[in-house]
């Protein structure tokens, strides 16, 4: 029996994320994985937030090192962790089908509901901008750390309320955390709720293997929304959101760009056949209009 070596950060959540796709190997071809757990900077260091020290890469390059170094066979990803641009040894080889892509506020029934001038911990510039939006009157501070870590903090009184990802939370068995927040209110950051597998760009027995387990309409949906992503030359550092979604093979993109403290933004929808062309021209025709403050954030 063949026997893949499976690499994956090592929280409660990616090591399910990592048995999901051990699962699916294993149905589709009879594959074995060992699992291998790759220690990254994100992972240690918890004090400050990723746009501080390095981004998204905090999350990828050791998981990248170990892939190129053949240490690793293929890496398990969030996608919303995964940076717009990837080196051109690796590719993303299959995305399982997204869960929830919603936000779930925890601490309050709604964002209406947080005390006056309270407390929201998060350390998503997303989130953060999106929630002075509508509560211009709280103080954002930072948290990170995984889902126990973040509640944790909740329930020591560090904050009134903190924004999780719905699906870690389904993936995790806490579905019962929270109230689920509706993307007409909380647009969620782009990929939110899609996993990845990536392997060798020059490993084709790999590549084919984890075709088998691509979910096509996450893996159009999600390309679409990177691509928004990319046009914008968006970092960490960019509050932004972005969903698409497909019906009938139209492609359906809404985006919404804000300026950091949220006090300013841009949104806006585009639908066609192909997703990476129209996020182009939506990416385009969102930063036209939008202020210099939302312009800030992005290279545009």
């Amino acid at each position: 029996m063949t026997v893949l070596k499976l690499g994956t950060r090592g929280s409660p959540l990616a090591l399910v994320q990592a048995n999901m796709v051990k699962d699916a190997l294993a149905a589709a071809h009879d594959i074995a994985c060992e699992i291998h757990i790759i220690r990254t900077t994100g992972d240690r260091v918890q004090d400050r937030a990723l746009a501080e020290i390095g981004g998204k890469a905090l999350w990828t390059k050791e998981l990248d090192r170990a892939l190129l170094d053949g240490e690793i066979d293929l890496a398990v990803h969030s996608m919303k962790d995964v940076e717009t641009i990837r080196p051109d040894s690796i590719v993303i080889a299959a995305m399982l089908k997204r869960a929830d892509v919603r936000d779930r506020l925890v601490g309050a029934d709604s964002l209406a509901a947080i005390r006056e001038h309270g407390v929201v911990g998060t350390s998503s510039p997303r989130r953060r901008a999106q929630v002075l939006r509508a509560r211009p009157d709280v103080s954002v501070v930072l948290f990170r750390g995984n889902v126990d870590t973040r509640l944790a903090k909740l329930a020591a009184g560090e904050a009134d309320a903190t924004l999780l990802a719905a699906a870690g939370l389904d993936r995790l068995g806490r579905d019962d955390i929270g109230t689920a927040l509706a993307v007409e209110e909380m647009l969620p950051a782009p990929a939110q709720g899609a996993v990845g597998i990536e392997c060798r760009a020059d490993d084709a027995m790999t590549a084919a293997l984890l075709a088998a387990l691509d979910h096509q309409a996450t893996s159009r949906a999600v390309r679409s929304e990177r691509a928004f992503l990319a046009a914008l030359d968006a970092t960490c550092h960019s509050p932004i959101a972005a969903l698409a979604t497909i019906a009938d093979d139209v492609v359906t993109l809404r985006a919404e760009l804000l300026s950091e403290d949220g006090g300013e933004h841009v949104a806006g929808d585009a639908s066609g056949p192909d997703g990476e062309t129209l996020a182009r021209d939506l990416a385009s025709a969102l930063f036209e209009r939008a202020t210099p403050a939302i312009r800030a954030g992005f290279g545009g």
